[in-house]
C-alpha cells in the first residue's frame, strides 16, 4: 500500500506542476482546435464518397481517431520533459535520496503523462457531443458516444505516455534524434495499421475493419477506401448508417492488452533510468573530475599579486570583416562534433538531388536533405539557455545587431549547402518559379528555427513542429505546407515575421540580462 501511495503522490504532484505551466494551456488549446478543425469540416473521415451519418457511434468514433492520430504525435513531444525537467530543476536530486524505486519513479512519470494526454481526449469527448447536437442527425446515446474513447482513445494514451518516458531514459534517443525517430515510427505504425486492419494501439485498424464491411454490406461497389484527412478536401456526398463497434469482452480483452504493454514499456524504462547519477554518465563523470581539478588548482594556488594591467586599445580597422568572421565562428559551433558519414550523408543527399532526373523523385530526396540538419537548426537561439551563456553573451556589444544575424547567417548557409543539389538543378533547367520556392524555403527554415530557440529557450519545439511540418509539407504534400516548392510569397513573408519576432525576443532577453 505504500508503493501505491507514493505512485499516487508522484504522478499527482508531476501533473499538478504541469497544469499550474502556460504551456499546459497550449496543450488545451491544440485540442480544442482538433475539434474545432473536426467541426468545420477540416479534418474528415471518408470512405470514398461516403461518410457516415452523425450519430453516436459516428461522431464518437471519427473525435477518437482524430485524438489517436493527431495526439500520439504531437502529444508525444508535449510530454517528452518530465525527466529531462527533474534533471534541470535538481528536484531529480532529491528524489534520489529517497528509498523510492526506479520502477516507481518511471511509471509515475507515465501516469502523469498519460493524465495530462487523458485531459485532451476529455476535450475531443465534450466536442463530439456538441458536433452532434450541431449536426441532429441522430439521437444522443452517451454509451455509444464514450465507448470509444474509453476502450480506444484512453488506451492509446496509455501507450504514448509510456513511449514518452522510455525515449527519456535511453542515451540515444532523450535528445533531438529520438524526436526524429518517432516522426517516422509513428508514420510507418499508422500507415501499416491503416493498411492491414490489425488490432493497432491506435484504433485504425478496429474502426477500418468494422466500417468497412458495414459499408460492403450496402454498397458492393465500394472498393474499401478509407481515409482520415486533414485540410481542404473533397467532402463526402452519400452518407451511410453505421450502428458502431460492437465492444464485446473479447474486443475490450484486446483492447487492454496496451494498457498492460505500456504498464510493461514503463517498467522496461526503470532498467535504463540512471536515477540522476552523475557517475553513470560518463561525460558528466569527466565534467565533475575536470571541475575538481580546477578547484584543487585554485585552492592550492597562492593568492595572485595585484599589479597594474594595460589593455591594448583596438584599432577602428580591425572591425573590418568581422561580422563575416562571426559568421564563420557560429557556422563552426553548429557543425562541431559531427562525424564524417554526417557529411556523406548530406553530400549524398545533395548530389542525388542533382543526378536524379525525375522531378517527384528529386522533390522526395530534396526534403530528406532538408530533414537532415534538424538538429544542427534547432540550436539556433536556444544554445545559450542550453549552456548558460547567455548572460556573458547578452553582455557583450553588439550582440543584437551582429551575433544574433550571423547566427541566422550560418543558419541560411547550412540550409543552401544541404538542399545546394535541388537549388543548382532548378538554375540549370531555368525553373524560376521553382527557384524562388526554394530560396524561400531555405530562409522560412532557419527563421523558424531561430524565433522558436529564442523564444522557447529549448531546441524540442523547433524539433516537433518542423518535423510534423515536414511530413505534412514536403512528404505527403498537403496544401500550403510544402516550403520546397510551393508559395515562395507566403514564405518569405513567414521567414521575414520570424526574423523579426526573433529579433524581438533576443531585445526581450537583453532587458532582463
Amino acid at each position: 500500500m505504500t508503493t501505491l501511495r507514493v505512485l499516487y503522490h508522484l504522478a499527482h504532484a508531476d501533473f499538478l506542476e504541469r497544469v499550474r505551466r502556460y504551456s499546459f494551456l497550449l496543450i488545451l488549446a491544440f485540442a480544442v482546435a482538433l475539434a474545432y478543425g473536426a467541426f468545420t469540416g477540416m479534418i474528415t473521415l471518408q470512405l470514398d464518397q461516403y461518410r457516415g451519418v452523425y450519430n453516436s457511434a459516428w461522431v464518437g468514433s471519427m473525435m477518437t481517431l482524430v485524438g489517436t492520430a493527431f495526439i500520439t504525435l504531437a502529444g508525444f513531444y508535449m510530454i517528452k520533459n518530465t525527466v529531462e525537467r527533474d534533471q534541470q530543476t535538481r528536484v531529480g536530486l532529491v528524489l534520489a535520496t529517497t528509498p523510492m524505486r526506479k520502477s516507481v519513479y518511471t511509471l509515475g512519470k507515465a501516469l502523469s503523462n498519460f493524465a495530462v494526454l487523458a485531459s485532451m481526449v476529455a476535450v475531443l469527448a465534450a466536442a463530439a457531443l456538441i458536433l452532434q447536437l450541431a449536426r441532429a442527425e441522430g439521437r444522443i446515446e452517451p454509451a455509444a458516444l464514450l465507448a470509444p474513447f474509453v476502450w480506444v482513445a484512453l488506451p492509446a494514451m496509455a501507450m504514448t505516455a509510456s513511449i514518452a518516458v522510455l525515449f527519456e531514459t535511453l542515451p540515444l534517443l532523450r535528445g533531438g534524434v529520438g524526436n526524429v525517430v518517432y516522426l517516422f515510427a509513428w508514420a510507418i505504425y499508422l500507415g501499416v495499421s491503416g493498411t492491414t486492419g490489425a488490432n493497432d494501439y491506435m484504433g485504425f485498424g478496429l474502426f477500418m475493419r468494422d466500417m468497412t464491411g458495414s459499408l460492403k454490406h450496402l454498397d458492393a461497389s465500394y472498393n474499401g477506401g478509407f481515409a482520415l484527412q486533414a485540410g481542404p478536401t473533397a467532402h463526402a456526398t452519400k452518407t451511410f448508417l453505421w450502428s458502431g463497434v460492437a465492444w464485446t469482452a473479447p474486443v475490450i480483452l484486446a483492447r487492454m492488452q496496451w494498457i498492460a504493454i505500456a504498464l510493461a514499456l514503463a517498467w522496461i524504462a526503470s532498467l535504463f533510468f540512471h536515477r540522476f547519477d552523475p557517475a553513470r554518465l560518463r561525460w558528466r563523470r569527466r565534467a565533475t573530475l575536470t571541475q575538481r581539478e580546477e578547484i584543487s588548482g585554485i585552492v592550492a594556488a597562492p593568492p595572485p599579486v595585484s599589479a597594474g594591467v594595460s589593455l591594448t586599445p583596438i584599432h577602428p580597422g580591425a572591425r573590418s570583416g568581422g561580422f563575416w568572421r562571426m559568421v564563420a565562428g557560429e557556422l563552426r559551433l553548429m557543425i562541431k562534433g559531427y562525424h564524417w558519414w554526417w557529411y556523406a550523408v548530406a553530400a549524398g543527399f545533395c548530389a542525388a538531388c542533382l543526378a536524379v532526373p525525375d522531378r517527384q523523385a528529386r522533390l522526395i530526396l530534396a526534403g530528406f536533405a532538408w530533414i537532415w540538419p534538424l538538429l544542427i537548426w534547432s540550436q539556433m537561439g536556444a544554445r545559450e539557455a542550453r549552456h548558460s551563456t547567455g548572460p556573458l553573451l547578452y553582455a557583450c556589444p553588439h550582440s543584437l545587431d551582429r551575433q544574433m544575424p550571423a547566427v541566422w547567417c550560418a543558419g541560411v548557409i547550412v540550409a543552401i549547402a544541404t538542399g545546394g543539389g535541388f537549388g543548382l538543378r532548378l538554375l540549370i533547367s531555368s525553373d524560376w518559379p521553382g527557384l524562388a520556392a526554394w530560396l524561400a524555403g531555405a530562409l522560412f527554415i532557419p527563421s523558424f528555427a531561430l524565433a522558436a530557440g529564442v523564444w522557447s529557450g529549448s531546441s524540442k519545439l523547433f524539433e516537433a513542429v518542423y518535423a510534423m511540418w515536414w511530413y505534412a509539407g514536403p512528404m505527403s504534400h498537403a496544401p500550403g505546407m510544402d516550403f520546397i516548392n510551393s508559395a515562395p510569397a507566403f514564405y518569405l513573408l513567414a521567414a521575414l515575421m520570424l526574423a523579426t519576432a526573433a529579433y524581438f525576443g533576443r531585445r526581450r532577453q537583453l532587458g532582463y540580462a
